[in-house]
């Protein structure tokens, strides 16, 4: 690993240049609000602020954080019902109640259930807000690679998928929101009778991907179906006292403006080009500190001397302090060790690779309640719990 003070230059020089006050990330009055209301009298609405949603206020919810699930449906289920949001009895049933959960990115790649986990966290999300809690998602660098077209990442399955479903929605005569949302419950049998109908001489059969490549194409370029689905969704998240976004966030990002970051990504990928998206390609989804690829929190402190290590909590406290946050989330990095927290608790890493396309790990997640923290690691097993800190 190249030194700190190589791998970050612009990170030093941002803690003198990108100092901002507070009232640049914060709702403006001209703000989008949408309540949802707790189903028990004793709990406030959550109040969802701009679109796609940027800051959250969810009163006394329990908050649960899952990592990057890349295509694998199945322990994408094992990772909901662990962490009690997800019915077990196969009819993927929302139990979580009035909890909110955060998905943190990277669902595409590596797998080959991709819009079946987007379909099912949508319909989970639909679920939630019936009874007073909701479903959220940001994207990751998956996501915002795969809507620049860049499928290096990309699961032979997860192609099949993509002309499968793209077949479905021409049946159900391009009713996305019916197509989209009833995917995850017949997907795997479509697509088995997608591919005994079809002449399919296996992964490396051109004509059938170029098929699949072509059907990704339609579905996931700027202003596609799949793509404008993802604009639904933020580069960064702020749920009541914590701060969710897949790699990290900076001072310069928030100098940029939290809101108007996610505006611009999301007009992106609905195809609604401008002069002044132009700038954001580095600052959110381009570059090793971009939002979505930025390592600099996930990566282990016993790389770094302790004058990195200081410097690293410096950036770290001046970004939440200026966002009024006690904590931020992060995914993008697989933690060998599970889901584990670092800087005086100030930043937790949930991405524990669980895909099959990455390490094939156990499901953990995140459960935040209150002020306190703790890794759920699976049913029966012990999980480790610790106060979250406070900054002055």
């Amino acid at each position: 690993m190249a030194p700190l003070s190589l791998c970050f230059k612009p990170l030093t020089y941002s803690l003198l240049n990108y100092s901002v006050s507070q009232n640049l990330n914060f709702p403006h009055k001209n703000s989008n609000y949408t309540p949802i209301t707790a189903s028990s009298p004793e709990l406030k609405p959550i109040i969802i602020n701009a679109n796609p949603p940027t800051f959250v206020s969810a009163p006394d919810r329990r908050i649960v954080a899952v990592g990057d699930l890349h295509g694998d449906l199945s322990k994408a289920r094992w990772a909901l019902n662990m962490a009690g949001v997800l019915s077990a009895d196969g009819h993927d049933s929302w139990t979580g109640g009035e909890t909110v959960l955060v998905q943190l990115g990277d669902i595409l790649d590596r797998g080959e259930d991709e819009i079946a986990i987007l379909s099912l966290l949508r319909s989970l999300d639909m679920q939630a807000r019936l009874e007073g809690g909701a479903v959220f998602q940001v994207n990751g660098n998956h996501e915002t690679m795969n809507v620049e077209g860049d499928f290096r990442y990309v699961d032979s399955g997860g192609f099949d998928e993509c002309t499968a479903f793209l077949e479905y929605l021409n049946e159900r005569n391009h009713n996305w929101e019916d197509a989209f949302v009833n995917w995850v419950t017949i997907s795997e049998k479509y697509k088995e009778d997608h591919l005994k109908s079809r002449n399919y001489f296996g992964p490396w059969n051109l004509v059938e991907r170029q098929r699949g490549v072509l059907a990704r194409s339609v579905l996931l370029q700027p202003g596609g179906p799949l793509a404008r689905e993802l604009a639904r969704h933020p580069i960064v998240l702020k749920v009541n006292d914590w701060v969710f976004c897949h790699g990290g966030l900076l001072p310069h990002h928030v100098g940029y403006g939290i809101e108007r970051m996610n505006n611009d990504v999301s007009r992106w990928m609905r195809g609604l080009h401008d002069e002044d998206t132009s700038s954001l390609s580095f600052i959110a989804t381009r570059g090793y500190d971009s939002v979505v690829w930025n390592r600099l929190y996930s990566r282990d402190s016993s790389d770094y001397a302790d004058h990195q290590i200081k410097q690293i909590h410096d950036i770290l406290q001046e970004t939440l302090q200026t966002v009024d946050a006690k904590a931020m989330v992060v995914g993008h990095t697989p933690q060998t060790a599970g889901v584990n927290c670092e800087y005086n608790c100030s930043i937790w890493r949930v991405d524990v690779g669980m895909s099959s396309g990455v390490l094939d790990s156990r499901p953990e997640v995140l459960e935040i309640k209150g002020n306190v923290a703790r890794a759920i690691r699976s049913h029966g097993d012990a999980s480790s719990e610790l106060q979250v800190l406070s900054y002055i």
